[in-house]
């Protein structure tokens, strides 16, 4: 069976990348330099690690808050009430539909997932002022993500067909000299990259591995395509990869690739 993928439920993306995603994009806002006051659009927003960043760490005056998934915007409108703040439905190509130009247009997690990347940061461009700053990061799949690297690694052992699936094969752009290119060919300029590193404690395996039984996002939608005795196998196999303490817990370090340009003058 085909994996299926969702991004529906806000509850349990949050609950598998959201406690990654808050600790990236408290390194990635302040890295940005924009300035006080700023207006700044978040594309794929998801359920608003990024936005609520924004708003803890750049005091704008205005955030267009943009994401596909009804469930994840629900999930973020819940959690953030700043009137700074419209959360609407819209895609990487919409940014340009809502009137406004922005001082800084970034994206978490999204950039590996839209289907032209280097369009969708042109479209980026266009709606950012004069010298106004792009900006994005993404997980490195292929090396530093840990909490999905042991997955993976694990499920490939299970069943060498699922590398196909793993997200460190799918997605060569997540890292640094993929991401600069893409920048510079979307027409920025003074391209910068760099790591992010956060580390994160897991009280115990099922902490770690509740998540992936969510069904949403690849891991969880791989996970759930395979029948329950495979399952557990995958389960079992992925407890023994993983660095588990005397007490039970776990303690992974996940990096992130952030990259960030300029629209010129």
């Amino acid at each position: 069976m085909s994996p299926k993928y969702r991004w529906s439920s806000g509850t349990a993306y949050d609950g598998y990348v959201g406690r990654w995603s808050r600790l990236v994009a408290a390194e990635f806002i302040p890295w940005l330099g924009v300035s006080t006051g700023a207006t700044w659009i978040d594309v794929g927003c998801g359920t608003g690690e990024l936005t609520r960043a924004i708003l803890r760490f750049a005091e704008p005056r205005r955030v267009v808050s943009l994401d596909p998934s009804e469930g994840y915007l629900d999930r973020a409108r819940a959690s953030t009430k700043d009137p700074r703040v419209e959360f609407s439905r819209g895609t990487d190509q919409d940014v340009g539909s809502r009137g406004v130009v922005a001082d800084a247009v970034v994206s978490g997690l999204v950039l590996n997932f839209v289907p032209d990347a280097v369009g969708a940061l042109r479209a980026a461009s266009g709606t950012t002022a004069p010298e106004g700053v792009v900006a994005a990061y993404v997980w490195d799949y292929a090396d530093g993500m840990a909490m999905m690297r042991h997955f993976w690694d694990a499920a490939v052992e299970e069943d060498p067909a699922a590398a196909s699936h793993d997200e460190g094969a799918r997605f060569p752009l997540c890292a640094p000299s993929a991401l600069k290119a893409a920048f510079e060919t979307a027409g920025l300029s003074g391209v910068a990259t760099r790591p992010i590193e956060v580390t994160d404690r897991f009280a115990d395996f099922d902490e770690y591995w509740t998540p992936f039984l969510s069904g949403e996002a690849p891991g969880p939608g791989y996970l759930a395509s395979l029948p329950s005795e495979r399952q557990t196998g995958l389960r079992e196999i992925t407890r023994k990869r993983l660095p588990v303490a005397t007490d039970g817990s776990i303690t992974l370090t996940c990096r992130a690739w952030a990259v960030r340009g300029r629209r010129p003058a």
